[in-house]
């Protein structure tokens, strides 16, 4: 079958979209079932695939949907129930699974859901198998006939691996002790609420775990990665010293400090690279970042004498940047962060030990360990499109972009991209001038609304 060019199914984090509706309709969903287990059939006789969801209301039928279609590709299933993301990747490689599959939207509303693939390495898939992947989808959805969601099964969890992963995360910071330090856990309803409490039970410690009980429809909502206000919040309330929130299905982390102020991606990437630089761990000297990472995340590595290398938006091609200069730590703005001695993907939990144990070691706060990190000005406006026609092509969009990067120079960063798992176009501008930054950012998001709104 032939390999197209553009995608129609997968984003930048595998397939998503409104549960029920395509490309996450029954008929979908079975044929995805059905391609995958075709695609994993060809690298051994008796494949076997692990399957992990978040608790959205919808994922448990996505899940018992897309197993019957690798059932019926004679591919044998075992499901680790809800579990975070990066789970799913680490069980995938230390348990012989021929593939990973998770069922989240990640940060996206409850009515969202995703599918989500990791090969049998841990790793994301690459493009050209995701591609061939999702021709075969689109030809079986033409063509199969889906069961009726209603009438299958309901999948059986294997509860030992959600506790081998577990283990995994506490093995990973073998001195961490939570005892005298105050933290306030955000689970956002979110797939960590099935973990966090036995993992943080095992380093003890005061740790108020919040958001911890989902009904389907309350993950993320009003809280998690995506509104780290509110665990910030509720670190001021507490007293506590630090606050650590998560995204749906636990890939990502942000963090609060003790003043209740939001620490992003970038904050943790300088405090994870300056310890490994200081323990011999920091490989090359280097790290890599996104092209969202503020100038000053890039001047405070440069007063440490680490270079920054920057990747595409998106963990798949921040691991490309990692793997082609062996660098030892990498991350997004967003709060994916990158720790390969340790783990194949961004995880979210992982992340917040790696931090506390930084705390814990130093006896320095969050505040103190990123002091000198200034940050720019940045103003980020997300404009909601009908469709995503390459900016360059658009002359209205190109000229206000042109200007903007002609005033700007040396003094600010202009990125404009369109989101790969959204319909939106992100306008990220950067400067030393507030004034000049808003003004751009509105131009050039104004010029998009007008041309391509929604």
């Amino acid at each position: 079958m032939s390999t197209s060019t553009t995608r129609k199914l997968f984003g930048t984090d595998g397939i998503r979209g409104i549960a029920g509706e395509p490309p996450l309709d029954a008929a979908t969903v079975f044929a995805a079932g059905l391609a995958i287990g075709h695609s994993v059939r060809k690298a051994g006789s008796k494949p076997k695939i692990i399957l992990g969801r978040d608790t959205r209301e919808s994922s448990m039928w996505i899940a018992s949907t897309i197993a019957a279609g690798l059932r019926e590709a004679r591919v044998l299933v075992e499901s680790a129930g809800v579990i975070p993301t990066p789970a799913v990747a680490f069980l995938a490689h230390t348990h012989a699974f021929q593939a990973g599959i998770v069922i989240s939207a990640s940060h996206n509303p409850w009515r969202d859901n995703g599918i989500k693939l990791f090969g049998g390495d841990g790793f994301k898939l690459p493009d050209a198998l995701e591609l061939e992947i999702e021709d075969e989808i689109l030809h079986h959805a033409a063509r199969s006939v889906a069961p009726d969601p209603s009438k299958l099964p309901l999948i059986e969890d294997n509860p030992a691996l959600q506790a081998d992963y577990i283990q995994f995360l506490v093995d990973s910071v073998p001195g961490l002790q939570l005892k005298g330090l105050g933290v306030v856990a955000d689970c956002a309803n979110g797939a960590a609420a099935a973990v966090a409490p036995e993992i943080f039970r095992r380093f003890g410690g005061d740790v108020a775990l919040l958001n911890i009980a989902p009904d389907g429809r309350n993950i993320n909502e009003g809280c998690g990665a995506l509104h780290p206000t509110w665990v910030a919040g509720e670190v001021l309330k507490r007293h506590a010293e630090v606050g650590v929130t998560f995204d749906g299905d636990a890939d990502r982390c942000m963090l609060a400090d003790a003043s209740g102020r939001v620490v992003n991606g970038d904050a943790i990437l300088l405090m994870a690279a300056r310890d490994l630089m200081s323990r011999g761990l920091l490989t090359g000297n280097l790290i890599v970042a996104t092209t969202m990472s503020n100038m000053g995340l890039e001047a405070a590595l440069k007063r440490s004498g680490i270079r920054m290398l920057r990747a595409s938006v998106g963990d798949r091609y921040v691991l490309e940047q990692m793997q082609k200069n062996d660098a030892a730590l990498g991350g997004e703005q967003s709060g994916h962060i990158l720790f390969p001695h340790l783990a194949t993907t961004g995880d979210g939990l992982l992340t917040a030990l790696v931090v506390l144990d930084l705390v814990a070691r130093t006896g320095k706060g969050i505040d103190e360990l990123t002091a000198d990190l200034k940050v720019f000005p940045q103003v980020i406006i997300n404009v909601k499109v009908r469709e995503k026609r390459p900016l360059e092509s658009i002359p209205a969009v190109a000229k206000r972009i042109r200007a903007a990067e002609a005033e700007l120079r040396d003094t600010g960063r202009v990125v404009i991209r369109y989101s790969g798992t959204e319909a939106l176009a992100r306008v990220m501008i950067e400067a030393e001038s507030d004034e000049a930054m808003q003004r751009h950012a509105e131009a050039i998001a104004e010029a998009i609304r007008k041309e391509l709104g929604a």
